[in-house]
């Protein structure tokens, strides 16, 4: 019975990505952020839909300063769940980074429908109103 969830799972695919994912959550909490995108593109390349994974990855990227790469990793992840409020935040402010308005504008929208009071949102709609003057 516990095979069908998942747990004590005897393939030594999801056993190793599993630990792989485990150690790439202790590099990110330990800031050892090019550590963790090797570890990151190691489990992509096994399994490139692991969202959580996408997500960590873009949100490193984002940190870096690197917005394309992690526009990338946020537009895969929204492919796989389209209404984390999270990864659109990011998505949208990689895009504002850019000078993308229209994107990040897009990105904002949906936020706004899924989560109307969003405070990120206003905050990030009134810097591309500046940014536009």
């Amino acid at each position: 019975m516990v095979g069908l969830f998942g747990l004590g799972s005897k393939d030594p695919v999801k056993k190793s990505i599993l630990k792989k994912k485990k150690e790439l959550r202790q590099l990110v909490k330990k800031k050892r952020y090019d550590s963790a995108l090797r570890i990151g593109a190691e489990i992509l390349k096994k399994n490139p839909d692991e969202n959580d994974v996408l997500f960590i990855v873009g949100g490193i990227y984002y940190m870096k300063g690197k917005y394309r790469t992690a526009i990338t990793h946020f537009e895969k992840s929204l492919l796989i769940g389209t209404h984390d409020v999270e990864v659109l935040i990011l998505n949208a402010n990689s895009h504002f980074r850019l000078g993308n308005f229209k994107q990040a504008i897009a990105c904002c929208d949906t936020i706004k429908e899924i989560d109307p009071k969003n405070k990120a949102v206003k905050e990030l709609l009134e810097k591309i109103d500046m940014a536009k003057k």
